[in-house]
């Protein structure tokens, strides 16, 4: 299971036994986690989820206890980018700042529930939350066609975090922003996992279903041959789909969030593969083999006059997989995830020793009440 999943399970089971919801609204700087990472704590047992690796986990775990006894919900601060001794203490591995806003699991319902709707559809949500102020905990949820779930305590207040949420969803940031002047929020936007078509169920196809399903990702899984398609066989695929390759691209739907890996194995049912996802190009194509064996698959396709959308082929990555030395189905499917990663969030795959600056790309919202 997905770390999300674990996070939504243990909330929704927490339910009347007391405990508090620690989530990330704010980074600054080398961070171990973004915006949006969260952490259940329980009034008695132990804490699920990670929000830096364990360098802040027993300060935040102190102050979530305090919350589930008193009800107030706080936000807490951590500045990690001095010398001074005492931030030793926390064993730190980061040179950043944090904010991280703590709240009672009750009063984190609607987040969870949305969060649930993300993790199994298909379109994103924004989700306002005030963090600091009179009405910290009130929150709103917004969908893409711009309909309003929840409440900040008034209707001007609604309205503009409406149009905070809506302009984060076209640009798909998270930050802390000052809605209307009056109240300090975390506009979060939470997008669908991504969908990964495998075309071909053999038995190297079985590492790479696991793998993304365990991320969270919803699979599907593509074959001909019946007999191969079983949910015992693939148990973390969502769905399995039974058709010609050349039909493929239309029986399965292709989506913005959409990646594909063609690994059948065949020169002929891949060109059919080929053929049926250039004309619908997903965010990411990935072919097994060699890069020649790719070259003639297109050459054929030209050669036959196939048509070919412009920009379709810089969507092909083949052979599929960063360049990690990869040996074996287990260490094959590591090599296409890790690219699929990379292509999904704009990130170049190289090693992080190279990357100047954060780790993490600056995700923040601008405040436009000013």
């Amino acid at each position: 299971m997905s770390e999300r999943s674990d996070v939504l399970d243990a909330l929704e089971a927490s339910a009347g036994r007391g405990a508090a919801l620690a989530t990330v609204v704010g980074v600054r700087g080398s961070t171990y986690r973004r915006e949006g990472a969260r952490l259940v704590v329980p009034a008695h047992g132990e804490p699920i989820g990670n929000i830096s690796g364990g360098c802040l986990e027993g300060d935040v775990v102190a102050a979530a206890r305090e919350v589930v006894a008193d009800g107030r919900p706080r936000l807490l601060h951590f500045d990690l980018t001095d010398d001074d001794e005492a931030l030793w203490g926390w064993g730190l591995g980061c040179n950043g700042a944090i904010d991280v806003f703590v709240e009672p699991a009750e009063s984190a319902r609607a987040v969870a529930a949305a969060l649930r709707s993300v993790a199994t559809g298909d379109q994103p949500l924004a989700v306002v939350t005030v963090v600091d102020g009179a009405s910290s905990g009130a929150r709103l949820v917004v969908d893409g066609d711009g309909r309003v779930d929840g409440s900040l305590g008034h209707d001007r207040l609604d309205a503009a975090a409406r149009r905070l949420a809506l302009e984060a969803l076209s640009g798909a940031t998270s930050g802390v922003v000052v809605v209307d002047g009056d109240a300090t929020a975390f506009v979060e936007v939470l997008q669908p996992p991504i969908r990964l078509v495998v075309c071909g169920a053999g038995g190297d196809a079985l590492p790479l279903v696991e793998l993304a399903a365990g991320l969270g990702w919803q699979v599907v899984v593509v074959d001909h041959r019946p007999v191969l398609l079983s949910g015992d066989r693939l148990p973390g695929a969502s769905r399995l789909v039974q058709t010609e390759p050349l039909g493929a691209a239309e029986e399965v739907g292709v989506d913005t969030r959409t990646c594909v890996v063609v690994m059948s194995h065949n020169f002929v049912r891949d060109r059919d593969y080929l053929q049926a996802f250039l004309a619908r190009p997903p965010a990411y194509l990935g072919m097994l083999g060699p890069r020649a064996r790719l070259e003639r698959l297109v050459e054929e396709l030209q050669a036959d006059g196939v048509p070919v959308p412009p920009g379709a082929l810089d969507k092909v990555y083949g052979p599929a997989g960063l360049d990690l030395g990869a040996d074996g189905p287990q260490e094959v499917a590591w090599a296409i995830i890790a690219e699929i990663l990379a292509v999904s969030r704009g990130a170049g795959g190289g090693s992080l020793r190279h990357r100047p600056g954060a780790i993490h790309s600056r995700s923040t919202l601008v405040d436009t009440t000013a």
